[in-house]
C-alpha cells in the first residue's frame, strides 16, 4: 500500500501573486509666467529708452543732472521694469513690453541698430594715430590731443548725448580730422600757430539739431572740420515723438 502523501495534501502557497510595489506621482513642474516687468531687458531696449532721454534734454523737458541720472539708470537696467519709470513722465513714453509692429503689417521690417559704443571723453595720439568713427556715443565734451600723430574724428554715424559738443583740439606737429554730418551746426574758435585750424562753419536748417564747436590750437600743426556730404544724422528730436 502506497503511503506516500497524494497531489492533494502537499501544502499549497496561498501568498497569491507577488504584488507590484507602488510608486508615489512624479512632481511634474509648473511653470510660472514671467511678468513682464521682469523681463530682462536687451541693449535695443535700453537704446529705445536712451534715445527718448536725449530728445527730452534736447527739448528743455529734463535738465542736465535729470539727463545723466537716468541715462545712467538706463545703461545700467536689467529689466523692462527699471526701465519703464524713466520715461513715465515724457510725451513720447511706450508701453512696458515696447510693442513692435506686425511682420505681416506691410512696413519694411529694419534690423535694429547695434548698441552705441561708450567712449573716453579724451583722445591722445602721440608719434602715432587715434581714430573714433561708427556707432559711438558722445557727450558734452571731448578733447582730443595730437603730438607728432594724428587724430580722425567722425560724427557722422555718432549717437549725440548733448544738444551741444564742444571738441578741444590741441594740434602740436600734428593733425586732427573732424567730420560731421551735413544737418547738424558746426562752428569754430581755433587759432593756427604756423599751422592751419580751418573749420567750415554751417548752421543748420532744423533749430533742434545739434551744434558741434570746435576750439583750441595747433602749432606747427593742422586742424580740419567739416560736414560730410551725404552723411545726415537722422532727425534726432522728432523721430520719436511722431513715432
Amino acid at each position: 500500500m502506497d503511503n506516500s502523501p497524494s497531489q492533494d495534501d502537499q501544502p499549497q502557497d496561498d501568498q497569491g501573486p507577488t504584488p507590484v510595489p507602488m510608486t508615489e506621482p512624479v512632481a511634474v513642474p509648473v511653470r510660472t509666467p514671467v511678468a513682464e516687468a521682469d523681463l530682462r531687458a536687451s541693449d535695443a531696449d535700453r537704446e529705445r529708452v536712451a534715445e527718448l532721454l536725449r530728445d527730452a534734454y534736447a527739448e528743455g523737458r529734463l535738465d542736465g543732472e535729470e539727463h545723466a541720472e537716468r541715462i545712467g539708470a538706463a545703461y545700467g537696467a536689467k529689466t523692462l521694469g527699471e526701465l519703464e519709470p524713466l520715461t513715465r513722465d515724457l510725451p513720447a513714453h511706450r508701453s512696458l513690453a515696447f510693442e513692435k509692429p506686425p511682420l505681416d503689417a506691410g512696413a519694411p521690417v529694419r534690423a535694429p541698430l547695434p548698441p552705441a559704443r561708450q567712449e573716453a571723453p579724451t583722445m591722445l595720439a602721440v608719434f602715432g594715430g587715434a581714430s573714433r568713427k561708427g556707432r559711438w556715443r558722445i557727450g558734452s565734451h571731448l578733447r582730443a590731443v595730437a603730438i607728432f600723430g594724428g587724430i580722425e574724428i567722425d560724427l557722422t554715424d555718432a549717437v549725440f548725448e548733448s544738444p551741444e559738443v564742444v571738441i578741444e583740439v590741441i594740434a602740436v606737429f600734428g593733425g586732427v580730422e573732424i567730420r560731421v554730418p551735413e544737418n547738424v551746426s558746426l562752428h569754430g574758435s581755433g587759432v593756427g600757430i604756423f599751422g592751419g585750424f580751418d573749420v567750415r562753419e554751417q548752421t543748420a536748417a532744423d533749430p533742434y539739431a545739434p551744434v558741434v564747436r570746435v576750439k583750441g590750437a595747433a602749432v606747427f600743426g593742422g586742424c580740419e572740420a567739416r560736414p560730410r556730404k551725404g552723411k545726415k544724422l537722422k532727425d534726432w528730436v522728432r523721430k520719436q515723438l511722431d513715432g
